[in-house]
């Protein structure tokens, strides 16, 4: 990466393809479940029989405004769709029907952190669009297959200006759309699956310069790790080709993730004709101000908006509120825990800490997490009133909420005798006990080595089987000690 501090940079635009989420296709009523046998989710409507006639999928329209809304677009109200023309023989029709002069969402941006510097990287489009089938080519020797159960399914194609100049921020970027196609519920955001696709247009141009350089488009990356590595490999590629003597071609590669490399398919031409026009079989349509506004107001709070809120208004530290905005299930718990507590900072360290360790280790999500977030309430008011510590709390009183979802905190805690004790005539039992089978220890304490302080605690705590409250024996043995 040598050469691009000091003479080059890197400009990369990224075209993010989302499949939308709803239970039937684009134009069609045919199912769009992942992984159903080939051709098996088609009708004649899917596989272009003459005389079939398209039919908008609403809730595809409600989806592709949510998304532009949440990404600050503005949104187009007078729509319509165009056929972009190409032959391949996953495309049954000959045609894909997209938008081209009237994308529904313009404008706009998606807000990423890189290190240390927040900034929002400019959106050029959100446009609505039919998916291809696919081609298959390992299943036979002699022929390609295809399945079209893919073909038709409705997708957002999410298109940045090139306004990004790192692999990292591509990095970045990819994955604050994943999370917020799933925040909003439009997208499972599933790359394995194809159902989040990436395509990232490349170039490099000498620091300073204001022209673009000569782009190459590399398709289909199918994980944020390989959108990181496919653009690093690019930009040594072009800036090595360059620094021979050698000048850029504009063409479409592919990555091959086993030796994170790109290859060329094919070399692409300036003016890709696909001939656009609009779409004969399906009528104009026209956004209300209504429905847009009903889609703005049953908008969750979105990500950004929720950390900043937990820094400012709860005092929570930049990472926690992170972790907790990860995802929109773990916002979602806190912000219910919050109603029964106002122990915000311990609420974020039980859930960033021993709940959601439990549900990593047991591959479970929140809505299969047992203990409600009445009862977490609870469990951190027996915390901070001082009737078990933490590690009491979370190591043996959790799991047995776990395990018996309806008991209460207090409860399984006086059941279990974990309840600490504060009880002072019992607490210096324990201290005068253990003071006095460590006597070479009290006199280098005396002798002012203070720190012997905690292996005197832990003495009491081994004594009590972590029943004796923490602070009220420190308290005790400093006072003996004097």
């Amino acid at each position: 990466m040598s050469h691009i501090s000091d003479k080059y940079e890197a400009v990369i635009g990224l075209e993010v393809h989302a499949q939308l989420a709803t239970h039937s296709k684009l134009f069609c009523g045919d199912a769009t479940t992942f992984g159903a046998a080939p051709n098996t989710q088609v009708s004649p409507i899917t596989l272009g029989h003459p005389g079939t006639l398209p039919k908008t999928n609403k809730k595809a329209v409600e989806y592709a405004i949510k998304m532009g809304l949440a990404c600050n677009c503005e949104i187009e109200q007078y729509n319509y769709f165009a056929r972009k023309n190409y032959f391949y023989p996953d495309l049954p029709k000959g045609y894909q029907v997209s938008q081209h002069t009237t994308p529904i969402c313009k404008g706009g941006y998606v807000t990423i952190k890189t290190g240390e510097e927040t900034r929002n990287v400019q959106l050029n489009r959100i446009h609505l669009e039919e998916d291809a089938g696919k081609s298959i080519h390992d299943i036979d020797d002699q022929f390609t297959c295809v399945d079209y159960n893919r073909a038709g399914v409705p997708l957002i194609e999410i298109v940045t200006e090139p306004d990004l100049h790192s692999a990292d921020e591509a990095y970045q970027y990819v994955t604050e759309v994943r999370r917020l196609v799933r925040w909003l519920n439009v997208c499972d955001g599933n790359m394995e699956e194809g159902s989040l696709r990436c395509d990232a247009n490349v170039s490099i141009r000498l620091k300073g310069e204001t022209k673009l350089g000569t782009k190459v488009e590399v398709k289909n990356l199918n994980s944020i790790r390989n959108v990181k590595k496919a653009i690093e490999y690019e930009i040594e590629r072009m800036i090595a080709l360059v620094e021979a003597g050698g000048t850029v071609k504009q063409q479409t590669r592919s990555f091959d993730a086993g030796n994170d490399t790109t290859f060329a398919i094919r070399d692409k031409e300036e003016a890709n004709d696909y001939r656009y026009f609009a779409e004969p079989d399906l009528a104009p349509f026209h956004l209300s101000d209504t429905l847009i506004s009903g889609i703005r107001e049953s908008l969750p709070a979105l990500p950004v908006a929720l950390l900043a809120k937990y820094q400012t208004e709860l005092g929570l530290s930049e990472y926690d509120a992170a972790q907790l905005c990860a995802e929109k299930e773990t916002a979602h718990y806190y912000n219910q825990v919050l109603q029964h507590t106002q122990l915000y900072k311990a609420a974020a360290n039980f859930i960033n800490g021993p709940v959601k360790q439990y549900l990593n280790e047991n591959k479970l999500g929140f809505e299969q997490f047992t203990v409600s977030p009445t009862q977490l309430a609870a469990l951190l008011q027996l915390v901070e009133d001082g009737k078990v510590n933490f590690s009491v709390a979370s190591s043996r009183i959790l799991p047995a909420m776990i395990a018996a979802p309806e008991q209460d905190a207090l409860q399984i805690a006086t059941d279990m005798n974990l309840l600490q004790v504060s009880d002072t005539s019992e607490l210096e039992q324990w201290v005068n006990i253990a003071l006095e089978s460590m006597p070479d220890k009290v006199t280098e304490y005396k002798k002012g080595k203070k720190g012997l302080i905690g292996l005197f605690v832990g003495e009491v705590k081994k004594l009590s089987k972590g029943k004796a409250d923490p602070k009220l024996v420190t308290t005790l043995i400093q006072e003996k000690l004097k």
